[in-house]
């Protein structure tokens, strides 16, 4: 990473992360075990990889930062709600989280559920909440997109694709599929809310944000599934290996990590090319899209 991109990506966690304080609930709030459990899910933790491609997102189309700050923190809730989901024993059954234990490992099953449910009706409160766009037809398709990236035609399809394919032998376009949604919809909206909260861009502009979106949120996983194979528990911050330990196709059982490696790399060249008429804009774009591809933690 060049040292002005990690100053960029820096400056935008904490700003992430300020926000994300203020506009969690307190902990001393009613019910404060369940506004606790929030917080603690939530704050100081993670890479903030898709407020990020939100905010690169928004510099390509001159939004205005407080926008997409908002924007931001949306899908950063409905993120956080996912893996709080994602832990649960009827899920994937994990104990470890950015570091520290799982939610419902430190506060209990019932709360964990509860605390993935108000996190992710904070993310559509906060979109109803501010003005985001120039329109309210544009705010509405921010709400709509974001909705549709975390149901059962985004996210939480792709996670139920997942839990009916431990122990299969899926193939490439399969699995591509499962993590078109589990993975790649909700990466797609953090980029298209971003760029909402701009100017108007025209169909075709859109359309070319959103396939670099779809290979990035792909990218995202082929990379998730390297480092699952290959880090450490103490470098991922959550266990390490755990897709193999389940029978769970990935990326690196079907294709092995070195053919993984460069199917990153061509989804990387893929994304860039869908950015080509943005030209110097998209700038922010390509770095995170770098950060993505070639991270190692």
């Amino acid at each position: 990473m060049t040292a002005d991109f990690q100053d960029w990506a820096r400056s935008h966690q904490v700003r992430i992360e300020n926000s994300l304080q203020t506009l969690l609930p307190a902990a001393d709030i009613a019910p404060e075990r369940l506004h606790e459990a929030m917080r603690y899910t939530v704050l100081g933790g993670g890479k903030r990889v898709r407020p990020l491609l939100a905010f690169a997102a928004g510099e390509l189309n001159n939004a205005n930062e407080e926008r997409v700050t908002i924007a931001a923190v949306a899908v950063e809730l409905i993120h956080a709600y996912s893996l709080v989901h994602d832990d649960l024993p009827c899920m994937d059954d994990d104990v470890l989280r950015r570091g520290k234990p799982t939610c419902h490992v430190e506060y209990g099953e019932a709360i964990a559920l509860l605390t993935g449910d108000s996190l992710q009706s904070l993310a559509f409160q906060l979109l109803a909440e501010y003005s985001l766009a120039d329109t309210p037809k544009v705010q509405l398709e921010m709400i709509r997109r974001l909705a549709q990236a975390a149901g059962s035609r985004g996210m939480a399809g792709g996670q139920a694709v997942d839990l009916a394919s431990v122990g299969r032998a899926l193939s490439l376009p399969e699995l591509e599929f499962m993590h078109i949604h589990k993975t790649g919809a909700l990466i797609r909206a953090a980029v298209m809310l971003g760029a909402y909260c701009g100017s108007r861009l025209g169909e075709a502009r859109l359309a070319a944000l959103d396939h670099f979106a779809k290979c990035i949120g792909l990218a995202f996983q082929v990379v998730d599934d390297v480092l699952d194979a290959e880090a450490t528990t103490a470098t991922l911050g959550k266990t390490a290996g755990k897709d193999a330990e389940n029978n769970k196709p990935t990326y690196v059982s079907i294709l092995g990590s070195a053919r993984a490696r460069e199917l990153a790399e061509e989804l990387r060249r893929e994304a860039y090319a869908s950015l080509e008429m943005f030209e110097a804009a998209a700038g922010r774009l390509r770095q995170v899209t770098d950060f993505i591809i070639h991270r190692e933690f």
